[in-house]
């Protein structure tokens, strides 16, 4: 009976859509999205108008197209994305030592008064919301290479093109 339900299940997997994984991407996108308004709304003392900023705002770019491409990807049990998004969500956790250290070490003077670029609050923040990006895409990936695995197993073993 078991073996029934578990067949079923591998089963089903061909007419429903891998929703968890996507989901998870989604979320990674919006949590990117609240770090990078976080860094863009905050300027002090014009620190962040240098080349560093364009090049986050690029990488952000391609960190959403990637993303969502994903999403769409291991919605619809293809391994390739799945890694994808691992990858992304990988590069969530090197993007923690790149604006938000450098701005939350740097210490500038605004209005004749010493202050750091980045507090400890806004640093706290912008990390969180990385690492939850991080962690979501790459959950994101390991569901939906697991389940692209079985689905592609369950096809070899039952003769289905």
């Amino acid at each position: 009976m078991t073996r029934d339900i578990k067949t079923i299940k591998k089963d089903r997997l061909r007419y429903t859509k891998n929703k968890l994984s996507a989901n998870l991407a989604y979320l990674g996108i919006l949590f990117d999205v609240l770090y990078f308004v976080s860094i863009y709304s905050s300027d002090v003392n014009n620190y962040y108008y240098t080349i560093t900023i364009g090049f986050s705002v690029l990488y952000n770019l391609v960190f959403l197209l990637a993303a969502f491409l994903s999403s769409e990807g291991v919605k619809n049990y293809k391994k390739g994305y799945a890694y994808l998004i691992i990858g992304v969500g990988a590069l969530q956790f090197v993007r923690m030592l790149g604006i938000p250290r450098m701005a939350h070490k740097a210490v500038t003077v605004m209005d004749g008064v010493e202050m750091t670029v980045m507090g400890n609050k806004q640093f706290t923040y912008v990390v969180a919301c990385l690492a939850i990006s991080g962690i979501a895409c790459i959950i994101s990936g390991v569901v939906g290479a697991y389940k692209a695995h079985v689905l592609t197993k369950y096809m070899k073993e039952n003769g289905i093109a």
